[in-house]
């Protein structure tokens, strides 16, 4: 016996599908735009939110302007965030160029340390050694100086007089 009144010559009626019909709520899009070509922008889209994450940063970083957005349904987009690459590019380029400098400032700095620690350490070596010759000179007995060795001034000046 047939009960689809609409199609009486079929003799199997379709059941529907239960589940959500909606449209698609998960589906994210990434839109990167890039200088060099600002009519072709490379659009991608997924439903993974890591991949959305992965996608939208290597666009960054190959310079691209990216907006990220989240399908709300029928055609509805709402904008999550949007990454500015040049920018991006820019402040890293600037970060290894001040690093680059403090780097290149410390190994002046150590340069210097070094230099001055071995001028110390010559001086302290003199300062020793010239210690150890004055000790010598006072380990040994004064010499008798007598007064016929004693050399006389050859002339006497006038306020000595």
């Amino acid at each position: 016996m047939n009960r689809n009144a609409k199609h009486p010559g079929k003799t199997y009626r379709r059941k529907a599908v239960p589940g959500d019909h909606t449209q698609n709520r998960s589906g994210f899009r990434i839109t990167g735009s890039w200088d060099q070509r600002p009519n072709r922008p490379a659009i991608k889209g997924t439903q993974d939110r890591k991949a959305v994450r992965r996608i939208a940063r290597e666009m960054a970083n190959q310079g691209a302007y990216v907006i990220v957005e989240k399908h709300l349904g029928y055609d509805q987009w709402r904008t999550l965030y949007e990454l500015d690459g040049p920018a991006l590019l820019a402040e890293r380029k600037a970060a290894e160029r001040a690093a680059a400098e403090r780097a290149a400032h410390a190994r002046t700095f150590a340069q210097w340390t070094e230099a001055k620690a071995e001028a110390d350490r010559r001086r302290r070596h003199r300062l020793a050694a010239e210690a150890t010759a004055h000790a010598r000179e006072l380990m040994n007995a004064p010499a008798i100086v007598r007064p016929e060795n004693q050399r006389r001034a050859r002339h006497v000046t006038g306020a000595q007089r």
